[in-house]
């Protein structure tokens, strides 16, 4: 079967066209340094709506992915496959429920962290333990028959802020022809974080603690999978959001978000509708958007970021400036004056760890598409040249000027889809405070999957993280521009990965105890052997890559 655009595959960078899902998937960084992205955005079939009303998430995922993927490449026996065990692990049965936090202001949250396989308790899950799944299906394909030196070893790095460290290490713990390189900011992500990293032992996870900000992590990644030679000796692969498959996946819960509003709601087709992501990266909403462009009835996606706000400030002036992150009035009163330090890098450390990040790399997708979009030539090819083009621009212009600025009609049309909102610290605790206090709908009381920790009281009182906390705060603001609008945010982490925040917030209350929050999978966490590599601050990417080499030839043999 002959594949579809959407199933074919370029560089944002224009140098990589016509590629197939496999390699884009154990590539993930295309060499010119770009991201991969389909090279058309597939629309829904036009019986969509009632079609797949009463899907299970896992149907809803076969649809989705199936308009990404060949069956040429995955045959869809093998894909359901895939799925199952990917999603067959999470405790709620709907696997990112939808639940309703202020049926009177239509306010919902998609809870994303239900999988019970490992402690990990984060959105990131529901990507990653799909992607892990890819690699393995992947690698006994390539192997098969194989022995020794003839076998396709996959040495898989990303960088983490906290969640996709221990969500890739579960995915891919124990694998076979597998190696695991996670670099994570030592001392800037969670005490829980840390320990669901470095608590695994197994031959093929390998954690490096590295001085320096995410950002400073990301660069040694990127500049890794831009170097030829250790990418043609080590069969690099990227777990990080710059992988595509990543973005896949995360398209299926806002789908499912949408049929659990029409099946649960005074929500009825043609109901405004806006999703409210925590965002860090870039790839999370970037996954909204790509469901939106595919016919997802979404009237607004709106960015939450916290002071670390280069998004923000991006969608109210056009400029993506890589500045020192400023420090505004309404952060003056925090309460943590060591989680506002700025980091040599502008970097700024908060209450929300994951997304402290100075450069979001998945925004290059988006620019690409705004790009095509608003380039006026007559045929595609040359709209996806000129696309490339631009965006490399754009990217020479941040490396070299910490700085870029789009055209007007580019920003208007971000502006169409998007609005984002900047939240403090000390908003960010009021929240939790809030949230905590307010009375919640009868329906909390009924749920069949309560996670552990988030509802306490009796079910009365609900937990945020801070994280989620960020993004309820955007939804409230946004709620008062558009009031009668539905709003769903979406809550990426279990509350008890953030001790010192959720602390903070609610220590002083009456009756509360932070280990109420706990879920027993972390209970003794941070007293378990833990395995982790120190990697000093001028060690860089050549220090990373002699560490790479060297752990390898130890697990597969000295056989490069």
């Amino acid at each position: 079967m002959t594949a579809t655009a959407s199933q074919r595959y370029l560089s944002t960078r224009g140098g990589a066209y016509d590629l197939g899902f496999e390699e884009v998937v154990l590539k993930g960084l295309a060499t010119d340094g770009g991201l991969f992205i389909p090279e058309e955005i597939p629309q829904l079939p036009p019986d969509w709506s009632s079609k797949w009303r009463e899907y299970t998430f896992d149907q809803l995922a076969f649809e989705i992915l199936s308009l990404y993927i060949s069956s040429a490449e995955i045959p869809s026996p093998d894909l359901k496959d895939i799925i199952v065990r990917s999603y067959g692990t999470f405790r709620a049965p709907d696997v990112t429920p939808t639940i309703a936090l202020d049926e009177k202001n239509k306010l919902y949250l998609l809870e994303l962290f239900h999988d019970q396989k490992g402690p990990t308790f984060a959105f990131k899950d529901v990507a990653l333990q799909f992607l892990g799944n890819l690699f393995e299906y992947f690698l006994v394909r390539r192997n098969e028959g194989k022995r020794g030196k003839e076998r396709h070893h996959l040495t898989v790095i990303g960088a983490t802020s906290g969640d996709t460290g221990s969500a890739a290490i579960y995915g891919l713990r124990g694998k076979k022809d597998v190696s695991v390189f996670i670099l994570y900011p030592n001392g800037k992500v969670s005490p829980v974080q840390e320990a669901q990293m470095t608590t695994v032992l197994d031959e093929n996870v390998h954690n490096l603690s590295v001085e320096g900000s995410f950002d400073d992590c990301q660069d040694i990644v990127k500049g890794l999978f831009a170097d030829a030679e250790i990418n043609k000796s080590h069969k690099l692969a990227a777990v990080n959001s710059i992988n595509w498959a990543r973005i896949l996946a995360q398209i299926t819960y806002y789908f499912q978000a949408y049929f659990s509003l029409l099946r649960s709601s005074d929500f009825v087709e043609g109901s405004k509708l806006r999703f409210v992501v925590p965002t860090g990266n870039f790839g999370d909403v970037l996954a909204g958007w790509f469901a939106r462009q595919m016919g997802l009835h979404v009237s607004k996606l709106v960015i939450a970021t916290n002071s670390n706000d280069i998004l923000d400030r991006f969608w109210k002036t056009g400029s993506y400036e890589k500045i020192p992150v400023s420090d505004p009035s309404s952060d003056k009163s925090t309460p943590l004056p060591t989680f506002n330090a700025a980091h040599s890098s502008g970097v700024k450390e908060t209450l929300s760890p994951a997304m402290d990040i100075l450069v979001s790399s998945n925004f290059e997708r988006l620019l690409w598409y705004l790009a095509f979009e608003e380039s006026s030539s007559s045929t595609i090819a040359q709209r996806r040249h000129e696309a490339g083009i631009q965006v490399s621009t754009f990217l020479t212009s941040l490396r070299t000027s910490n700085a870029f600025t789009v055209p007007s009609a580019l920003l208007t049309a971000a502006r169409r889809t998007f609005e984002s909102h900047r939240v403090s610290d000390p908003e960010t605790l009021s929240t939790i405070r809030t949230l905590y206090h307010q009375s919640l709908p009868s329906s909390l009381l009924s749920l069949s999957h309560p996670t552990s920790g988030t509802l306490l009281n009796n079910r009365s009182s609900y937990i945020l993280d801070p994280h989620t906390a960020v993004g309820i705060t955007a939804a409230w603001r946004s709620s008062e521009q558009e009031p009668g609008t539905h709003h769903v945010a979406l809550a990426t982490a279990h509350p008890a990965k953030f001790a010192a925040a959720v602390d903070l917030a609610l220590g002083a209350e009456p009756g509360f105890q932070f280990k109420d929050v706990m879920p027993e999978d972390f209970l003794g966490l941070e007293k378990r052997e833990r395995r982790v590599r120190a990697v000093g601050m001028g060690a860089g990417m050549e220090g990373v890559r002699k560490i790479i080499v060297a752990e390898v030839a130890q697990e597969v043999g000295d056989e490069r």
